[in-house]
């Protein structure tokens, strides 16, 4: 050989060695992480094509270079099962925390499993937080290195625009004129972003917990009037909840929904809706910026969820609390920017559950997570979209009431049997009840094994009983019925008896006197 040829072909090794050498370098790193936490977000996001008038041009960029689950799926519709799950990683039928909890059950969860923050931290990791990551607030030394509290500031609204119906705090709808630092989520993301730009000795995980859209849904009025001026409803069929049962009725929220056809509000509800999710993109994208311009931009993987869907309208009904699509489906990227570039992100159209966290980061960070976390790692769908996913997409609210979800399919049981079945090739609003079809029969039983066998029993301490729903609700609710009328019934005879030694005592001391 030629020297000339020689060395060309030994600087061709040496760049590929090179190259190997780096990304084996990349690959056995432990990764920083920004873990961004939203609030009731549904599918109304440009990317994921839930309506057409979402403006989310960050989010949007962030699913054009990241992997984004276009059918990725809440664990639970509501916010405190939906986050014990993905925080804990315990599905609810194996944790027994189907409904909602006081604050407090986190001391009681936390002598059983190890939470996501606690185990990186256990793991050499420092961990940051701030907003809402868990259901309630929750800034132990155990979880965090550092949890940021925001300032609460008093809203100025702005005037003769949305509405309020003044029943409760949450029930506003309308856009306020604070500076854009003054608001929560512009304090936790401007946190997170601090966090992100500061030079770490050890790998980081911000978990940065942006409050909107949850009710109230009052944000910057900027983001309010650069909507259109006519809002689109979704699609809602009048005949939809002919083929339901009982316990599907129970769950939605007939009163609000009937409150704002007959007030003419749901577009202005919507419209806040909206700009809500407006308001989230443009914090998610200061968060993103910093990553990019941060010291370490390539060696961060950006997590980006909401806990649960929300319906405006669909099904006749408001908020979440439905075993349906429009409660169930969520944002969900990852963007392992160790190996993405922009424009080059390709979705997964396979359905899974926000369960699969866990274990995801766990094997990101080239950690063992612990055995009795369930879900699987979703670091083969990074690398390969088409990769199979191992375990069905099963969501629940309430013990026994459950609904798998699959590329072409949704199938839900409620725990008095009644079942629903849509095929999403053809009904992508699931207005079509087709469990009863001896078409599809088949398909039905195909997906009803793969619903849990066995389930844990409802974890009764620090429950919220306005949340049971499924096999315990009947006897939960009595129960709880009973121990009010008891303690009203005990309070009636402690105040009797106190009024008797208070007359005595007055009747003593008037004879003391004389």
């Amino acid at each position: 050989m030629k020297p000339t040829r020689f060395i060309v072909a030994f600087l061709a090794f040496m760049v590929v060695q090179l190259v190997a050498t780096q990304v084996w370098a990349k690959e056995n790193a432990k990764p920083n992480f920004v873990f961004i936490a939203i609030d009731d977000m549904n599918d109304w996001v440009g990317y994921m094509g839930g309506h057409s008038q979402a403006s989310t041009p960050n989010l949007d960029e962030l699913a054009s270079q990241g992997t984004a689950f276009m059918n990725a799926h809440s664990v639970a519709p509501g916010c405190s099962p939906s986050r014990n799950a993905l925080l804990y990683g315990v599905e609810p039928y194996n944790s027994g925390l189907y409904p909602f909890y006081d604050h407090d059950i986190h001391k009681s969860l936390s002598q059983k499993y190890t939470s996501l923050p606690r185990f990186l931290k256990e793991n050499g990791y420092q961990t940051y937080g701030a907003g809402k990551i868990h259901h309630g607030p929750q800034y132990g030394e155990q979880e965090w290195s550092e949890y940021f509290v925001s300032d609460n500031v008093s809203k100025r609204f702005a005037e003769g625009k949305g509405f309020t119906d003044g029943n409760s705090k949450k029930s506003s709808f309308r856009p306020v004129t604070n500076p854009l630092e003054e608001m929560t989520d512009h304090q936790v993301a401007s946190y997170g972003i601090e966090v992100i730009q500061r030079e770490h000795e050890k790998p980081y995980f911000v978990a940065i917990g942006l409050v909107k859209p949850h009710l109230p849904f009052d944000c910057p009025v900027e983001f309010y009037d650069a909507l259109p001026e006519k809002i689109e409803s979704p699609e809602i069929l009048a005949s939809d909840l002919n083929d339901i049962g009982r316990e599907a009725n129970s769950m939605r929220r007939a009163g609000d929904d009937k409150k704002f056809s007959g007030n003419n509000k749901w577009e202005e509800v919507r419209r806040n809706y909206l700009a809500c999710i407006s308001w989230v993109d443009y914090n998610v994208g200061r968060i993103i910026d910093a990553v990019e311009s941060g010291p370490d931009a390539d060696n961060t993987v950006v997590i980006l969820w909401s806990d649960h869907g929300y319906h405006m309208g669909e099904k006749k009904t408001f908020r979440k609390f439905t075993l349906w699509e429009e409660a169930s489906r969520v944002p969900f990227i990852i963007d392992d920017r160790r190996f993405s570039q922009k424009g080059t992100g390709k979705p997964v159209e396979q359905a899974v559950t926000l369960i699969n966290v866990y274990r995801t980061i766990a094997e990101l960070a080239k950690l063992d997570a612990p055995e009795y976390v369930d879900g699987v790692s979703l670091v083969p769908q990074l690398r390969d979209p088409n990769a199979p996913v191992s375990i069905p997409a099963i969501s629940s609210w309430g013990r026994g009431n459950y609904t798998v979800r699959t590329e072409d399919w949704r199938y839900i049981r409620y725990f008095d049997g009644a079942e629903e079945l849509y095929d999403h090739r053809q009904d992508s609003n699931e207005w079509h009840n087709l469990a009863s079809s001896e078409d599809h029969q088949d398909t039905l039983k195909e997906l009803a094994a793969m619903l849990p066998e066995q389930e844990a029993p409802t974890v009764e301490e620090f429950l919220a009983y306005w949340s049971i729903y499924g096999a315990d609700k009947k006897r939960l609710k009595a129960e709880a019925e009973a121990a009010k009328e008891n303690g009203m019934a005990k309070d009636k005879e402690d105040k009797k008896k106190a009024k008797k030694a208070a007359r005595k005592n007055a009747r003593k001391q008037a004879a003391q006197n004389t």
